[in-house]
Protein backbone atom coordinates (compact mmCIF):
# COMPACT_ATOMS: atom_id res chain seq x y z
CA UNK A 1 0.00 0.00 0.00
CA UNK A 2 1.14 3.20 -0.78
CA UNK A 3 0.22 6.39 1.75
CA UNK A 4 -0.62 10.16 -0.12
CA UNK A 5 -1.00 13.50 0.67
CA UNK A 6 -4.90 13.67 0.93
CA UNK A 7 -5.13 11.00 3.63
CA UNK A 8 -5.22 12.10 7.09
CA UNK A 9 -2.13 11.84 9.75
CA UNK A 10 -4.71 8.89 11.84
CA UNK A 11 -4.91 6.72 8.35
CA UNK A 12 -1.66 7.06 7.19
CA UNK A 13 -0.82 5.76 11.12
CA UNK A 14 -3.27 3.38 10.71
CA UNK A 15 -1.46 1.60 7.45
CA UNK A 16 1.99 1.06 9.73
CA UNK A 17 2.82 2.65 12.98
CA UNK A 18 6.50 2.07 12.15
CA UNK A 19 5.74 5.75 10.17
CA UNK A 20 5.57 7.40 13.26
CA UNK A 21 9.08 8.12 14.05
CA UNK A 22 9.33 8.97 9.99
CA UNK A 23 6.58 11.61 10.73
CA UNK A 24 8.56 12.67 14.33
CA UNK A 25 12.16 12.97 12.50
CA UNK A 26 10.52 14.99 9.94
CA UNK A 27 9.81 17.28 12.75
CA UNK A 28 6.07 16.50 13.44
CA UNK A 29 5.27 16.03 16.85
CA UNK A 30 1.62 16.60 16.94
CA UNK A 31 0.39 12.42 16.13
CA UNK A 32 -1.26 11.91 18.92
CA UNK A 33 -3.18 15.70 18.52
CA UNK A 34 -6.80 16.16 17.59
CA UNK A 35 -6.24 18.00 14.54
CA UNK A 36 -4.16 14.27 13.57
CA UNK A 37 -7.50 12.65 12.65
CA UNK A 38 -9.15 14.92 10.44
CA UNK A 39 -5.73 17.12 9.23
CA UNK A 40 -4.13 15.35 5.82
CA UNK A 41 -0.72 14.71 5.53
CA UNK A 42 -0.56 17.67 2.88
CA UNK A 43 -2.56 20.34 5.49
CA UNK A 44 0.02 19.53 8.25
CA UNK A 45 2.77 19.45 6.41
CA UNK A 46 1.91 23.04 5.35
CA UNK A 47 1.24 24.08 8.86
CA UNK A 48 5.00 22.79 9.97
CA UNK A 49 6.52 23.76 6.77
CA UNK A 50 7.22 20.72 5.69
CA UNK A 51 7.76 19.53 1.94
CA UNK A 52 4.66 17.26 1.38
CA UNK A 53 6.10 15.39 -1.46
CA UNK A 54 9.07 14.81 0.14
CA UNK A 55 7.39 12.96 3.14
CA UNK A 56 4.72 11.34 1.66
CA UNK A 57 8.18 9.83 -0.48
CA UNK A 58 10.05 9.25 2.64
CA UNK A 59 6.84 7.06 3.67
CA UNK A 60 6.11 5.76 0.63
CA UNK A 61 10.09 4.55 0.95
CA UNK A 62 9.74 3.17 3.88
CA UNK A 63 6.66 1.11 3.15
CA UNK A 64 8.20 -0.41 -0.25
CA UNK A 65 10.95 -1.55 1.26
CA UNK A 66 8.58 -3.67 3.97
Amino acid sequence: MQVKKDMTIAEIISVDEGIVPILFDSGMHCIGCPSAQGESLEMACMVHGIDADDLEGKINDFLAAK
